[in-house]
């Protein structure tokens, strides 16, 4: 038997794809309309994020990871939907906060271990450059950022301490 079980891991299979559809119908509306910057629907980030996850709690992260920051959601409104702490967690250090430098959102995201791993698929999309046809010097710069971000985040270790820190 599993030891140190959290009230997350109680949860039966069958809760976590009643809580996967929910999470997979709050996505869509909450970016409906919504187009990325090389004009596709922006909902298709959050599925290429969640398809490259295993776990259930990650999944659920990955499709709602950017709602909070992009929509009216709230995590309390998901919280009263019926999502567990351990998601609600994780997507809190998902979620950029109004006037938190960059630098920092990074390093709160890398330490809650299901919103590491979320982050790192999701700069791993950001990254992907076959949906860009030509790259501007923005296109590089922000490139440049995310793979810092993304060496940060994979270079800590499991006392949640990095290797380097991120560069300003």
């Amino acid at each position: 038997m599993k030891k140190n079980l959290t009230p997350a891991d109680l949860l039966h299979n069958s809760d976590w794809k009643i809580l996967f559809d929910k999470a997979l119908k709050i996505a869509a509306d909450a970016h409906y309309g919504q187009r990325d910057r090389y004009d596709q629907p922006y909902i298709l980030h959050p599925i290429r994020v969640m398809q490259s996850l295993e776990n259930p709690r990650e999944k659920i992260c990955a499709i709602l990871h950017d709602v909070v920051e992009d929509s009216d959601w709230t995590l309390e409104l998901l919280k009263k939907e019926g999502f567990p702490a351990v998601v609600l967690e994780a997507l809190d250090c998902l979620t950029k906060r109004e006037g938190e430098e960059y630098q920092g959102y990074v390093r709160r995201a890398a330490q809650n271990p299901i919103a590491r791993q979320v982050k790192l698929a999701d700069l791993k999309d950001n990254m992907t450059l076959q949906r860009i046809d030509s790259l501007s010097p923005g296109d590089f710069k922000r490139l440049q950022k995310y793979h810092e971000a993304w060496k940060f985040i994979q270079n800590h270790d499991e006392n949640n301490q990095p290797e380097k820190d991120l560069k300003k």
